[in-house]
């Protein structure tokens, strides 16, 4: 069925005002100005109260970690503190039902706010959370979005002059077997596929070297991304300075991860040489603006990389330190602090919708995603200016990021409807609300 989308307030797409055409699941033609669709169409949404842009990509999150919102032992706490209070309570109480809901709800709450490919890194296995990828792609399979499940790992534990507790942690011939189980069992490269895989080593200062170099050649042999923490704060510095005698860019390097396979979370404390050697590389970099505030951890020079030649996505990360998974409230956010960074000229709107599409997209090293373009996967978030924060408004595109929009009305992943009216389809969100908020209680039973 060929269904025109028709007649948009505003479109994130040059030669796209009178809307654009979907087919199979495909964006096969762009309506310009004054004009009809080329072909006979079987149906029209009339789109005149939306602004429509692709669907957001989420490149950084920890699902899990919704279940721990706001917890009083974490909360005003820089990242090392926040993480040794939480990685406690986290191994106690993660377990698959509880990550099974943090999964869902986390999941929900994106695809509410206009995003239709997410990206989580996990990395947390406490005993018998072993099936935890496959878990997730249950999960994203349920409701129709997108996703990069990232085998999340982390082998140096607190025995070993690492940060997490040992209980938390695995070895690595039982990483790198799972490894390469789940790639085998979910990662399609095909054009438009709804569930990729990538390796995620959490970071320096919960994994070997080892770890890392094996990581990446199983990368190599699979066709599949990289993913970790680094350069997010001065302390990871002096810990790589302190026991690899060298600082992380140098380690990646070392690792054999300095490759356009690998993308970044934060990326915040680089030189400008470091800066230099990346964008050659052509490393992506996910700039996670609310957490880097939540946590005191710094300023993404996202001008900086990309001119160096990085792709620059955005994420969400971590529900305990944003608190919630809004992508498109990240959006607002990358702007204003940006704006700090650099000037009100230097970053607009057009930037940060920018890296939440097709900057994130290069980061997931898909070519069929982030754009409103002929042959691109129909991903589409759709939103209203109903709101009395609207009024007033001149440029639609910039009334999203400026005046704070936080939900969209319509998201279709696929030319699929996956949100309707600002409801997610086969969700009863208030029933997710209370499961999920009962199982979130054990998590504060130490207290």
């Amino acid at each position: 069925m060929r269904l025109w989308i028709k007649d948009p307030i505003a479109i994130l797409a040059e030669g796209a005002e009178r809307g654009i055409v979907v087919e199979d699941g495909v964006i096969v033609e762009l309506v310009g100005k004054g004009r009809e669709p080329m072909l006979p169409v079987q149906a029209t949404f009339d789109a005149s109260r939306h602004v429509v842009i692709p669907g957001l990509i989420n490149t950084h999150h920890h699902f899990y970690q919704t279940l721990t919102r706001a917890h009083p032992q974490a909360i005003n706490k820089e990242l090392f503190p926040w993480l040794q209070a939480l990685y406690p309570i986290w191994a106690r109480n993660v377990t698959p039902e509880t990550f099974r809901l943090g999964t869902r709800l986390a999941l929900t709450e994106l695809l509410m706010s206009g995003c239709t490919t997410a990206s989580d890194h996990h990395y947390v296995y406490p005993a018998g959370l072993e099936a935890a990828m496959d878990i997730q792609a249950d999960e994203a399979e349920r409701l129709g979005m997108r996703m990069t499940i990232t085998r999340g790992s982390m082998n140096l534990s607190q025995k070993d002059g690492g940060l997490p507790p040992d209980s938390v942690v695995q070895d690595q011939d039982e990483i790198l077997a799972d490894c390469e189980r789940v790639l085998s069992k979910f990662h399609d490269r095909s054009k438009g596929s709804m569930l990729q895989v990538a390796l995620s080593p959490c970071s320096p200062f919960s994994v070997t070297r080892e770890l890392m170099r094996e990581s990446a050649a199983l990368a190599e042999r699979f066709d599949c991304r990289l993913h970790t923490h680094l350069g997010e704060t001065h302390d990871e510095n002096s810990y790589c300075v302190e026991k690899f005698s060298c600082r992380p860019v140098d380690y990646l390097e070392d690792c054999g991860w300095l490759t356009d396979r690998v993308w970044l979370a934060h990326g915040i404390h680089f030189t400008d040489d470091e800066v230099k050697r990346l964008g050659h590389a052509c490393v992506g970099v996910c700039h996670c603006p609310t957490s880097n505030m939540v946590l005191a951890s710094g300023q993404c020079r996202t001008k900086e990389l990309e001119a160096a030649g990085s792709p620059v996505g955005l994420g969400v990360d971590g529900s305990a330190s944003n608190d919630n998974s809004n992508l498109m409230e990240g959006l607002r956010h990358a702007l204003m602090i940006n704006r700090l960074t650099y000037d009100a000229a230097s970053v607009t709107h057009h930037d940060v919708l920018r890296w939440a599409t097709e900057g994130s997209a290069r980061c997931l090293g898909r070519d069929d995603i982030g754009a409103i373009r002929v042959g691109m996967m129909a991903d589409l978030a759709f939103y209203t200016l109903d709101e009395l924060r609207f009024s007033g408004a001149g440029d639609p595109l910039a009334a999203l990021i400026l005046c704070g929009a936080h939900a969209a009305d319509r998201v279709m992943v696929g030319g699929t409807w996956q949100v309707t009216d600002g409801q997610p389809h086969g969700v009863d969100t208030a029933r997710l609300r209370h499961e999920h908020g009962e199982a979130a209680k054990r998590f504060l039973e130490s207290l």
